[in-house]
């Protein structure tokens, strides 16, 4: 197939009733396991590089590998900055060829996130790429405490800064390693009675299968951001096969180890999104 923006895949998402993985990539190895897990189910699939990601390995690097693995993918790829908290790293993942960026002003107040998101996705549209902004804000497992998504500011949000997907904080937390209590379903229906703008779910890792399914099929749900149960499937991997052979040194020998059980845990996670 071919790299596509994020728009390219949500908008058919919306329209027929499915939900896309917005993956967050560490490295080649997962990278590459999520492509062959999207072509195994047939779905687009968009990779994601956070900041986790970014402090790892340099954004051009970062966006040769995705294009790489896009240019020879069978499926849709989207190649997504997540996170990003200023307009210079927007603008440089742009640059390196991005496909599509996510501003992240969540923490700042309202006129200040909506101007400064506004401006982030006029930048990514003139450059023909889409844009994903938060309203609200969404927590951390065991640190920083949610604050809920106001549909009125979700509404005025999405009116007056014309991104392309909007994430939204519904009881959602990242970095949670074990199903949560689900999310807020009034909130949501709340929100999404306001504004017909894709919606999106970081933490995704802690929505039970079945609700990402319910929601992924009968809501505006459109991307569901799913990191911390993958990175779980890897370093579970990567403990066996290193502890198989303790005297084995050839990393590469290692890594390959990992990648049939990421393939597989991927796969499963893809499955919780597709249409009916």
């Amino acid at each position: 197939m071919s790299l596509v923006t994020l728009s390219d895949v949500l908008q058919p998402a919306l329209k027929q009733g499915y939900a896309v993985g917005g993956l967050v990539t560490l490295g080649w190895e997962d990278m590459r396991a999520f492509v062959a897990a999207a072509e195994a189910e047939n779905c687009p699939v968009i990779l994601q590089a956070g900041p986790g990601c970014r402090e790892h390995t340099p954004l051009p690097i970062l966006a040769r590998m995705f294009i790489t693995l896009a240019e020879e993918a069978s499926v849709p790829v989207v190649a997504h900055l997540d996170h990003g908290y200023t307009h210079e790293d927007c603008r440089i993942a742009l640059d390196c060829g991005f496909t599509s960026v996510m501003f992240d002003g969540s923490r700042k107040p309202l006129r200040q996130n909506i101007d400064e998101t506004a401006a982030i996705a006029q930048m990514a549209h003139a450059a023909g790429i889409s844009c994903e902004g938060e309203i609200g804000f969404v927590g951390y497992d065991a640190g920083e405490e949610s604050a809920g998504t106001d549909p009125e500011e979700a509404a005025k949000f999405a009116r007056e800064t014309g991104v392309d997907a909007m994430a939204i904080s519904v009881g959602n937390v990242h970095l949670q390693k074990e199903d949560g209590a689900g999310l807020d379903l009034e909130r949501i229906r709340a929100i999404e009675a306001v504004t017909d703008v894709p919606l999106v779910i970081h933490g995704g890792s802690g929505v039970p299968d079945a609700q990402r399914l319910e929601l992924s099929r009968n809501s505006k749900i459109c991307k569901f951001n799913i990191g911390t149960e993958l990175r779980m499937a890897f370093g579970a991997a990567l403990r066996e096969a290193v502890n198989r052979d303790p005297e084995r040194f050839d990393r590469v020998s290692i890594l390959k180890e990992t990648h049939d059980p990421v393939v597989a845990a991927t796969r499963k996670a893809l499955r919780s999104l597709k249409p009916a």
